[in-house]
């Protein structure tokens, strides 16, 4: 079911308190609005029109927005009373796709015909889905509900995250041709699997997680051939408990970025090839929530509170900046869809957050200064 209903602008401006750039805070609304999962890009035709998530008439469905002008355009009009959309671009055209509960559901973005192209076995969980980097596959994974086992409120409290991973319940991973729906079971086995991640590049690699708490699953970053099935680690563990993850692809679809902590609770983000190689990691002090980066010359983190700023780093001539002050986010965290997960902007020229600090989440933009120089330094004591 597809709504073109128009929503006037919503947008206003405010000066950070502590760096002084301006924010553009581009949803207003008594309910909670989100981007993409930042693994995810939203941007859309040539960088002018963003996809976004809101709550809005006591339903969850798919928006857009101009960049430009702030005017809002709802997409879908599903039930999806506060649901979880998954939703993911087509690379090369204005399509997006989406999960609804156990189907899978394409959307064209200038026309708003939808068309289901798969619908999943009830008895299992649908996850994160991806598109391949030649458009012709869409890669999800599903797992073992677990529900009548024990209690399960991943979104709202991670609760069942642990009993989830020792559980183990039975994974698969499936190619879905977008032409004709057609599935194939590419991987499976006994471990809780999640965060699908696809190569910009290349078509036949992915990434996924064997989920749980960070410092206790087996290992976290897992590469798959789509064309032979084999998989492999990413990153292995340096050290016992050592805490790696929120692992994504970088544009080149041949490094993954990932941040964690080390056992001494070190913070620390890093990017690795997909076959092992060039790892890079660069420490930092304080805690965070997630780590994003334009290639491996800005990167940022979404510090946790008292410390609720955005804190960039920039990388010139193969040195990283002290880490600096962006903007305060002042974030809860208090479920999934009010989490910040910054993401940079497919230029690098933006950043795009979630936030609610007004009591609901609703999206935040913030051009980032030509000089990273002229950010306030940011030290524990901010």
């Amino acid at each position: 079911m597809s709504k073109s209903t128009v929503w006037p602008a919503e947008r206003k401006t405010y000066k950070d308190r502590f760096s002084g750039l301006t924010i553009t805070q581009l949803t207003d609304y008594t309910g909670h609005s989100h981007h993409l999962y930042f693994t995810e890009n939203g941007w859309y035709d040539n960088g002018n029109k963003i996809l976004f998530c809101s709550d809005r008439e006591n339903k969850t469905n798919l928006f857009s927005m101009n960049v430009s002008t702030g005017e809002i355009v709802q997409l879908t009009d599903h039930d999806t009373t506060y649901g979880s959309l998954s939703a993911c671009l087509h690379p090369n055209e204005q399509i997006a796709y989406f999960r609804k509960e156990y189907q899978i559901i394409e959307i064209d973005l200038i026309t708003l015909k939808e068309r289901v192209i798969f619908e999943g076995d009830k008895s299992l969980v649908g996850g994160n889905i991806n598109c391949t980097a030649d458009g012709k596959y869409i890669i999800t994974c599903l797992h073992e509900d677990c529900k009548e086992k024990f209690a399960i409120d991943l979104k709202n409290g991670y609760v069942g995250h642990r009993e989830l991973m020792e559980a183990k319940p039975y994974s698969q991973i499936l190619k879905i041709a977008i032409e004709d729906g057609q599935s194939t079971i590419v991987f499976e086995e006994h471990n809780f699997i999640t965060h699908i991640n696809t190569s910009p590049k290349h078509k036949n690699l992915i990434t996924f997680c064997h989920e749980g708490p960070w410092q206790l699953v087996d290992h976290r970053i897992w590469g798959l051939d789509l064309n032979t099935s084999e998989t492999w680690k990413i990153r292995e563990r340096k050290e016992s408990y050592e805490m790696v993850g929120h692992e994504y692809w970088y544009p080149d679809g041949e490094n993954i970025g990932y941040h964690g902590f080390r056992a001494d609770g070190t913070a620390f983000f890093g990017k690795i090839r997909y076959d092992n190689k060039n790892m890079e990691e660069v420490e930092f002090t304080f805690r965070n929530w997630h780590a994003h980066s334009h290639g491996f010359s800005k990167v940022v983190i979404d510090g946790r509170a008292p410390l609720d700023k955005l804190i960039v780093w920039e990388q010139v001539d193969g040195t990283f900046s002290n880490p600096k002050i962006l903007c305060e986010h002042r974030c809860s965290f208090h479920v999934q869809k009010v989490h910040a997960h910054p993401r940079f902007s497919p230029d690098g020229t933006k950043l795009l957050f979630t936030s609610d600090k007004n009591g609901y989440g609703n999206l935040y933009l913030v051009d980032l200064p030509e000089n990273f120089e002229s950010l306030p330094d940011f030290h524990t004591k901010n």
